[in-house]
């Protein structure tokens, strides 16, 4: 199965950054350019374990639906959450948040 990591070093405190990471607004305003919107689940807030949201958008000139779920959560130490319903034969993503000083 092919495995994507990325890093990302943010000057600010890690429960800031992790809830940041769980809001449906702030994935609005930064999937602007492909028109992402909740169509079903959480629509609006943090996301937190057990939920799920469902976002439709337009990429390579076909309009897709993708309905993910927060399938653990440690606060503020990591999430993981798992495409339920979509295009892909899975989709897990796995976010760890670490402070670094």
């Amino acid at each position: 199965m092919p495995r994507i990591e990325l890093v990302t070093y943010i000057h600010s405190s890690r429960e800031i950054v992790f809830d940041l990471s769980r809001s449906v607004e702030l994935h609005k305003i930064s999937t602007q350019k492909t028109k992402e919107e909740v169509v079903a689940g959480k629509m609006t807030g943090l996301i937190g374990l057990n939920e799920s949201v469902t976002w439709r958008a337009k990429h390579l000139g076909f309009y897709q639906e993708l309905t993910s779920k927060i399938t653990e959560y440690k606060y503020p130490e990591y999430f993981v959450d798992e495409m339920q319903k979509g295009a892909f034969k899975s989709f897990r993503h796995e976010h760890y948040f670490i402070e670094e000083f």
